[in-house]
């Protein structure tokens, strides 16, 4: 055999071989994909254990990754990130996939453990009650942490921050929604108002009887700055201030949501079209409302039980606070069109001396 066909035959054989090991790697790749559910969740809102026992009870692979924010999620989405099959949107940008047709219809026949999702949470999810499009993860509010061994005889409302006494020692979240719609709550009107004279009104509270006598506004490092004794009054996370605090001094916090009422946020589970694994994102929905399993939920975070009743019997721990405290609360839906009237006040209390 002439040395010119010996060549000829190499080659086949390695144009072979590397086909062979092409249809290799893409059926490995194929099959890795769908063995593994891709997540696309909030910071440090996954328990670590929870996630294991899925692994181990389905024998898939979870893969997770965190956004800071419902603008950054959305953000992403828009520019045409397809891999995830879960994600968790608050309310108002749930609404706005839901109208925007970004979100596979849920399947209930295979969720049979949505039957422990409170009534209370479906009644506050007025833009899914049935729960087509999204099944709620969390509900819970920013509400108001006080150093009981500084701070005496205060009320228990949005009243605190107007305190002279304590100018100097406080700081509220660094967040529009959040501020605004606490004052329009104080004030008497729904947090999603955009009435121009109660939104004035909202602003005046925020401007003249409450920033006056706080250091900043704070969304990263409140509950480290309240727990280094820097404060003594924060707006904020129950979860992220007791993280802070030793647990030898959680005695000396006082939290609560303020009697008039605050916002409340409403975390869901979602599946986006696209997703390739989409009989898995529905397991892993179905297996975080099993009681025991959500009970694990709400203990890593100390929440109350505010979206499954029947985990709460199962919890080992005493939640931050309790489900009926955010009774008076309302979530923050979709201003729509009207946001900018929202970015106008916040424009004036963040930059007004």
């Amino acid at each position: 055999m002439n040395s010119k066909n010996k060549n000829i035959r190499r080659a086949i054989v390695i144009c072979a071989l590397i086909i062979v090991l092409l249809v290799l790697f893409f059926h490995n790749r194929y099959k890795n994909m769908n063995n593994t559910l891709y997540l696309y969740n909030w910071s440090s809102y996954t328990p670590s254990a929870v996630i294991d026992e899925f692994e181990e009870e389905y024998g898939v692979h979870v893969s997770i990754d965190n956004f800071s924010s419902n603008e950054e999620l959305f953000a992403k989405l828009l520019s045409g990130a397809d891999g995830y099959d879960i994600i968790f949107p608050s309310q108002d940008y749930t609404e706005i996939m839901i109208n925007l047709d970004m979100l596979d219809k849920l399947d209930h026949s295979k969720m049979p453990n949505l039957q422990y999702v409170s009534s209370s949470v479906k009644e506050k999810a007025t833009y899914d009650p049935n729960m087509d499009y999204a099944v709620p993860y969390f509900m819970g509010a920013c509400g108001i942490a006080v150093n009981t061994d500084k701070v005496k005889d205060y009320e228990r409302s949005w009243s605190i921050f107007s305190r002279k006494d304590l100018e100097g020692k406080m700081t509220m979240m660094d967040d529009m929604r959040e501020v605004i719609g606490d004052s329009l709550a104080h004030n008497g009107f729904s947090v999603n108002s955009v009435d121009p004279e109660q939104l004035q009104i909202a602003e005046d509270t925020v401007v003249n009887d409450w920033k006056p006598n706080l250091v900043k506004f704070d969304n990263d490092s409140f509950g480290q700055a309240f727990a280094a004794g820097d404060f003594d009054v924060v707006h904020g996370y129950a979860e992220v201030i007791y993280e802070s605090v030793e647990e030898e001094d959680w005695d000396k916090i006082d939290f609560f949501i303020p009697k008039e009422g605050a916002t409340m946020y409403i975390d869901n589970m979602c599946i986006p079209k696209g997703s390739k694994n989409y009989d898995l994102a529905v397991k892993f929905i179905n297996f975080i409302h099993r009681p025991d399993i959500y009970a694990q939920f709400l203990d890593e975070f100390g929440f109350p039980p505010t979206v499954n009743e029947e985990a709460g019997k199962l919890m080992s721990v005493e939640p931050y606070y309790s489900a009926s405290e955010i009774e008076n609360c309302e979530i923050m839906g979709d201003l729509g069109a009207d946001l900018y009237k929202f970015n106008d006040v916040w424009q004036k209390i963040r930059f007004t001396k």
